[in-house]
């Protein structure tokens, strides 16, 4: 029996409409967990910097039922929206049949990268941050810091969110979007030290080069999602936080190279073994994740094909099910 040639074409609202931030948490947790159990191929990444940004290849395996692979390629320009009109992040994510090559899917990229992120900062919290947290801190308020407080949303019954941006407008526009869920409190950089020393999560989702955050600012026993630094030039984190603290990754390799890991190891402070392990591990239960009520844990997330693979996969059969996108044929001559 001959399979179709159609590839199925999937518009950035028709991700949204298809993939909500619970069913990716839970397609991600298990993405994880497969990999830690040594049942996914190790995902690849390409970076390649030019002027002003820089282009991400993300490439990774799923298999379940069936067998998907996909490789995304995001544009990442952190300038855009102020001298474009155009969105940071774009891109766009190929989905193929593992098992012949057949072009499933063609999809945009952004709402799935913010969507997948997220997921990623819900589950660790989920595993590492103190049971009972109940103030937050969130660094960049723009479209990854409202998913990220999203998924936070899902794992604690957190009360109050301190929020901080260097664009006020972004602020304001998270205070207001959250304003019948949770107490959101605007800040400005004089007054982050102060909402970190009181709060039991943080999560920094900004293109800052350079850090910003010590490891005074911190309090005992506080869950830091480090989700900015995804290449080697951003960094949120001051070396020595990274240093002196439990680190869990999502992937290693990638958080030494590109992560916030990768500077304090540049700056010879530590190594990468000083991870102390993959998010997987925590998931299946190989490691230990939370301690003590004290111990302050990192989650330095670089981002991985293993969550853009587990997150297409559901979009695409769901869209099948819904009838829902364009029918393209690439073999047509």
């Amino acid at each position: 029996m001959m399979e179709s040639t159609e590839t199925l074409l999937l518009t950035r609202r028709d991700v949204a409409n298809l993939l909500t931030i619970t069913e990716c948490m839970v397609a991600v947790e298990n993405a994880f967990g497969l990999y830690a159990n040594g049942k996914m191929t190790p995902p690849k990444v390409l970076g390649i910097h030019v002027d002003n940004g820089g282009f991400h290849i993300k490439a990774g395996v799923l298999t379940s039922d069936k067998i998907y692979f996909a490789a995304k390629t995001n544009a990442n320009f952190p300038n855009n929206s102020s001298q474009h009109g155009l969105p940071t992040i774009q891109g766009v994510i190929v989905v193929c049949d593992g098992r012949n090559g057949r072009l499933l899917s063609l999809m945009d990229s952004i709402e799935m990268t913010i969507l997948r992120t997220g997921a990623a900062t819900g589950i660790a919290a989920k595993y590492l941050a103190l049971p009972d947290a109940r103030v937050a801190t969130i660094c960049g308020c723009g479209n990854q810091g409202k998913i990220s407080l999203k998924a936070l949303l899902e794992v604690r019954k957190l009360e109050k969110i301190y929020a901080f941006d260097i664009d006020p407008l972004q602020t304001e526009k998270l205070a207001h979007e959250f304003s019948n869920e949770i107490d959101v409190i605007a800040i400005t950089a004089n007054d982050l030290h102060d909402a970190l020393i009181q709060s039991h999560i943080c999560v920094t989702c900004t293109p800052s080069q350079k850090p910003f955050i010590q490891a005074k600012d911190i309090r005992p026993g506080a869950f830091i999602a480090a989700v900015g630094s995804d290449s080697e030039e951003k960094q949120e984190l001051f070396p020595d936080l990274i240093a002196k603290n439990k680190i869990v990754v999502d992937i290693a390799e990638q958080a030494a190279t590109i992560g916030e890991l990768h500077h304090a190891i540049k700056q010879g402070l530590t190594t990468i073994d000083h991870i102390h392990a993959g998010l997987g591990q925590i998931i299946t239960g190989q490691k230990a994740g939370r301690e003590s009520d004290n111990e302050i844990i990192i989650f330095d997330s670089t981002g991985t094909a293993l969550q853009d693979v587990a997150a297409a996969a559901i979009v695409y059969e769901k869209a099948l099910i819904n009838k829902i996108g364009t029918s393209l044929n690439f073999s047509d001559t």
